[in-house]
């Protein structure tokens, strides 16, 4: 028996998902990544659970079956050990992931994102499914012990609320690939920072979002979150942290390198110390060496930005004259504070798109036009009417 039991318990998966039987390969997955979670809070799964896991694998016991003798090997428990807590928590966790993980039920909604909270610490948390009814911080490795500001407790609902409604009316039309992969890591990445529970929210926004992507049709490369959770952890906590007082803005591009892997098939290098604010010199150095400051880019940008949603709106408008009701109606969206802010101030700022006529604020008539760098200059004859 090795000494790295959870490296143990992934070569065993992978041998079932590579020479396995179909139904012996989903269940393996739905197992290495319930396992493979748990690292995102420092726990280890047992060897009962490991072997319980199995016999699940190969058709000896269901899965209900493999929860409930996990429940009961802790009840009847005689010598409890220092770390049986901790065991105990991501045995049952894991069991009750891989459940949910063989079932391809979902709803998309406030509701739901409780229930898989729910789902996921059932018999382990007293509040499970249940919001925080109080403010939160964390002490962040990658951050030298700050904190990710999260969200108000009295707003989570609402906040909640308002971000799935945005992405439930986008459109992906008309994105790319690089685009697409870029949208959805700062969606995710939203509901992540929120923060709704009092615990276990990493682990419930890892199955919220393998459950979106496969509503959206994505095939999806799960063995990111069974092999990368605590970088999975890590990148949302760097996209969500600001300190302007020392330099430091919000930082995507680990969360897109991770996105890219899992849908795009990509090797970006995963490495968490990478994503820590103010190290050592010779990390700073290897980071250079290894992990590019830019994503792998197969063809050149022919936008000449990296800003997605300045690349989804110079796509709206091409060579036509625009209106805001007419851009944010191509964009699929309804609010007009969240599209300026996110799409048109930008390409304003950086001077891809132009105000044509008439120049006066909030004119029913005011009329865009694309002036992109670094591309063919759309210009037409006379004013839109």
């Amino acid at each position: 028996m090795k000494n790295d039991k959870t490296k143990q318990s992934y070569l065993d998966f992978d041998e079932y998902i590579r020479q396995g039987e179909p139904a012996q390969r989903e269940r393996a997955e739905s197992w290495s990544v319930a396992i493979g979670l748990q690292a995102v809070d420092g726990l280890k799964t047992s060897e009962y659970l490991q072997d319980t896991a199995r016999r699940n694998i190969e058709g000896e016991i269901t899965i209900d079956e493999a929860r409930e003798l996990v429940k009961q090997y802790y009840v009847s428990k005689t010598t409890r050990e220092e770390d049986d807590a901790d065991k105990e928590e991501a045995d049952r966790v894991s069991g009750n992931i891989a459940k949910l993980l063989q079932t391809d039920a979902f709803t998309y909604s406030v509701a739901g994102l409780a229930a898989i909270h729910r789902a996921i610490f059932e018999g382990v948390f007293k509040h499970a499914g249940r919001f925080r009814d109080y403010d939160i911080s964390k002490r962040e490795w990658v951050l030298q012990g700050d904190s990710v500001l999260y969200g108000r407790w009295q707003d989570l609902r609402m906040t909640l609320e308002y971000d799935l409604e945005q992405e439930r009316q986008f459109s992906y039309a008309s994105l790319d690939k690089d685009m697409m992969v870029e949208h959805i890591a700062r969606f995710v990445s939203g509901i992540w920072q929120i923060h709704p529970f009092r615990e276990g929210n990493t682990r419930t926004t890892a199955l919220f979002t393998i459950k979106y992507l496969r509503m959206l049709g994505f095939v999806v490369n799960n063995d990111l979150f069974a092999n990368h959770s605590w970088y999975f952890r890590n990148a949302l906590v760097r996209a969500n942290y600001r300190n302007v007082a020392k330099g430091i803005e919000y930082e995507p591009l680990f969360l897109i390198r991770f996105f890219r892997n899992l849908l795009l098939g990509e090797n970006n290098d995963l490495k968490n110390r990478y994503m820590v604010i103010n190290p050592p010199e010779e990390w700073k150095m290897q980071e250079r060496a290894i992990a590019p400051d830019k994503l792998p880019d197969k063809s050149p940008d022919k936008f000449g930005t990296s800003n997605m949603y300045i690349k989804k709106l110079i796509c709206i408008i091409g060579n036509k004259e625009m209106s805001i009701r007419e851009m944010m109606g191509d964009a699929g969206l309804k609010d007009r504070e969240s599209f300026m802010k996110a799409y048109l101030n930008p390409a304003i700022k950086e001077k891809f798109v132009r105000l044509l006529y008439p120049d006066k604020p909030r004119h029913p008539r005011q009329r865009y036009l694309l002036t992109v760098k670094g591309l063919a200059l759309y210009e037409t004859e006379s004013p839109g009417k």
